[in-house]
């Protein structure tokens, strides 16, 4: 009962902080599939070169800025990648999908020691790959260097996401969040820094440490860094790390060359 209540704290918490994104280099858009289904997202486009190809980041924002104003993901962590330095130093597309108040990215129950990877993906986390390839259609996508972020229920979706499509994503980067531990096979080779607060009440650090933990028994290398004074809200410190867009982006495959389309 105590967890419940610290989720609904925290997610009013999360809700009274939004603020407008008037100033934002993320584009307002929204995406339909072929059953009518909308996914509402904000896009970042880096400053483009006629011949390069680009990253693509997805960013999945935690449970309390769920809804349909297309805003309120940008609240927490999507700040970092419109940063003018960062812009500059690592230009990349970054695209923030918003997943509806009564959705989760993961349909789980985040406050359980452990959980199962359920057998179809969530219908936000569905929408949120079709929308991905229909940007590497449209857009100079370097599909050697997709990488997933997510913090708090952006975290479950995080591990999710590599658990479902672990030849999809050169790097990943959760804070908070929770993975199927019997997956861990499947993501060893998946270059992962997971983050996580000692104190966390909402989900509980060994979600973090158990997953970290049987992906190096079968022979992974993933990055772990624990705040020992932290709770919940652990995703300002991880996202404030100085090497933490230097390690993602070191992640990749053979180097690409765009070259467009003739007419």
């Amino acid at each position: 009962m105590i967890r419940y209540f610290l989720i609904s704290v925290i997610i009013s918490i999360t809700a009274v902080s939004c603020f407008s994104q008037t100033n934002t280099k993320y584009q307002e858009k929204e995406f339909t599939d072929k059953a009518g289904k909308t996914l509402f997202y904000r896009m970042l486009e880096p400053e483009m070169s006629y011949y390069e190809k680009y990253p693509l980041i997805i960013f999945l924002h935690g449970a309390g800025e769920r809804g349909s104003d297309n805003k309120s993901q940008l609240i927490h962590g999507a700040k970092l990648f419109e940063k003018k330095e960062n812009m500059k130093n690592y230009p990349a597309f970054v695209i923030a999908p918003q997943c509806p108040t009564d959705k989760r990215w993961v349909e789980v129950d985040w406050t359980l020691p452990a959980h199962y990877m359920p057998k179809q993906i969530s219908v936000s986390l569905g929408l949120t790959m079709e929308l991905l390839e229909e940007i590497i259609k449209k857009y100079p996508i370097d599909t050697n260097r997709i990488y997933v972020t997510g913090l708090s229920m952006g975290g479950f979706g995080t591990w999710d996401l590599i658990s479902r499509y672990p030849d999809k994503f050169a790097a990943a980067i959760p804070i908070c969040g929770g993975a199927d531990e019997k997956q861990a096979s499947r993501i060893a080779k998946v270059p992962v820094w997971c983050f996580h607060g000692t104190k966390d009440q909402v989900v509980t650090v060994e979600r973090s440490r158990n997953i970290v933990g049987e992906i190096e028994l079968y022979g992974g290398k993933p990055k772990y860094t624990e705040y020992p004074n932290r709770g919940h809200f652990s995703w300002g410190e991880a996202y404030s790390e100085p090497e933490l867009l230097k390690w993602l982006f070191s992640n990749s495959g053979n180097d690409s060359f765009y070259i467009p389309l003739k007419d």
